[in-house]
């Protein structure tokens, strides 16, 4: 993507609802300053993680409605016995790759929230991310993001401050950043142990050039540089010195969970963080392959609370999943699933109130129909900036949406 050129440029990408979403890591700090006006909250203030299950996580065989002959009727070979799984209730448990995960439950560190999904549901990967990361309807298109709103109602850098107010370790930014007004993101690579950036050395070299006779875009693209690399080698500094307080499991995925705790750890005034752990496409050969997925997601998410924990900082830390649908309740001849509709979601931290909440789907349905959603994902986030980010939801969200029991 090409760096705005002038000033006049960098402002009509603005409008569009961009902003420094699409030059994030460029952001000059005079354009975020001037734009916002909130005062900055203090360093203990609360934060909120958000886990992307990329790719459709199979709600199904996440938690499982193990003594539900539908369930049994319809998946054949994919559907896991009562004694595989980690009891939750009566009737439902969790897959067995999800033991840290259940270890949280009991602790009542770790909520469900099940059947989540929305009206008329879109099956299309982007369409369905973008719905859930605009928090749009399925017959409207928004083009700011749910966090930016949050942000653009909320947050605001400290005078002098290139510190970001949002965080991202995925492959791209992700578009819940994007506001109508622009704001300072971060972006790490996954998997990156270093913040820094090939090209680092090159921009380095243009940031520190005096040139006495260039005009105000060069000054722009000078300060914006600079701007950028303030960000970039403190952060870089921050992962340099980290030592988690639990251990981590290998992968990128433990890996990105553990620069996050590193950073609120360092007292950033960053509000949201962002990380994905992909490969939830199951088509085929589900039953391997999702069970490794889980296992990866259940052994991230207890080190990073533990690692919080530890540090005393899981009283300030909300951290929820999310991901664009569930899968068919029916399994197909590849012995996989296909796109569905509604999936549970988890939320897990200190202030977590009871294991489950809303009610499990209902499994009575055709051979290749979808499962009804019986909780509005909006719902969740309602509930998220209400009671977490004490923000107003219903100005956010464009509308009323009920608020869940998941917060104490």
């Amino acid at each position: 993507m090409l760096l705005p050129s002038t000033r006049r440029e960098f402002l009509r990408h603005s409008t569009r609802g961009i902003g420094l979403l699409a030059f994030s890591r460029f952001a000059p700090r005079f354009l975020v300053q001037s734009s916002l006006a909130a005062p900055a909250p203090e360093k203990d203030r609360r934060i909120l993680v958000l886990v992307q299950l990329a790719g459709g996580n199979d709600g199904l065989n996440t938690v499982v409605p193990f003594d539900d002959p539908a369930y049994h009727a319809l998946r054949p070979t994919l559907a896991l016995k009562q004694n595989a799984v980690l009891p939750v209730a009566d009737h439902l448990g969790l897959h067995p790759a999800c033991a840290p995960l259940h270890a949280l439950l009991k602790e009542g560190r770790l909520g469900i929230v099940q059947n989540v999904g929305y009206p008329n549901p879109n099956r299309s990967h982007f369409r369905s991310t973008e719905i859930w990361e605009t928090a749009s309807g399925a017959d409207e298109s928004l083009s700011a993001g749910w966090i930016g709103r949050y942000l653009d109602n909320a947050c605001a850098g400290a005078p002098g401050s290139t510190d970001p107010d949002a965080i991202h370790i995925s492959a791209e930014v992700p578009q819940s950043f994007g506001g109508e007004q622009p704001h300072h993101t971060f972006g790490l690579a996954p998997g990156a142990a270093r913040a820094g950036r090939a090209e680092t050395p090159l921009l380095e070299r243009l940031a520190d050039r005096d040139d006495p006779v260039a005009d105000g875009n060069h000054s722009f693209l000078r300060a914006t540089l600079m701007d950028a690399l303030v960000a970039e080698k403190k952060i870089q500094r921050i992962l340099d010195a980290a030592k988690p307080a639990a251990p981590y499991p290998a992968g990128n995925f433990a890996q990105a969970l553990r620069n996050v705790s590193a950073l609120v750890a360092a007292g950033l005034p960053t509000r949201v963080y962002f990380v994905s752990l992909g490969g939830f496409d199951t088509h085929a050969n589900q039953a391997n392959s999702h069970a490794n997925l889980l296992r990866q997601l259940s052994e991230g998410l207890a080190a990073f609370q533990a690692d919080l924990a530890a540090r005393r900082l899981d009283d300030q830390v909300l951290t929820m999943t999310f991901s664009e649908f569930g899968r068919r309740p029916v399994e197909n001849e590849s012995r996989g699933t296909d796109h569905g509709t509604a999936a549970p979601l988890f939320v897990m931290g200190r202030a977590i109130a009871g294991p489950l909440h809303g009610a499990p789907p209902d499994l009575r349905v055709e051979k290749n129909a979808d499962i009804r959603f019986g909780v509005d994902f909006r719902s969740v986030y309602a509930t998220v900036l209400d009671r977490w980010l004490d923000t107003p939801a219903d100005t956010i969200l464009g509308a009323r949406h009920e608020r869940l029991g998941f917060l104490g």
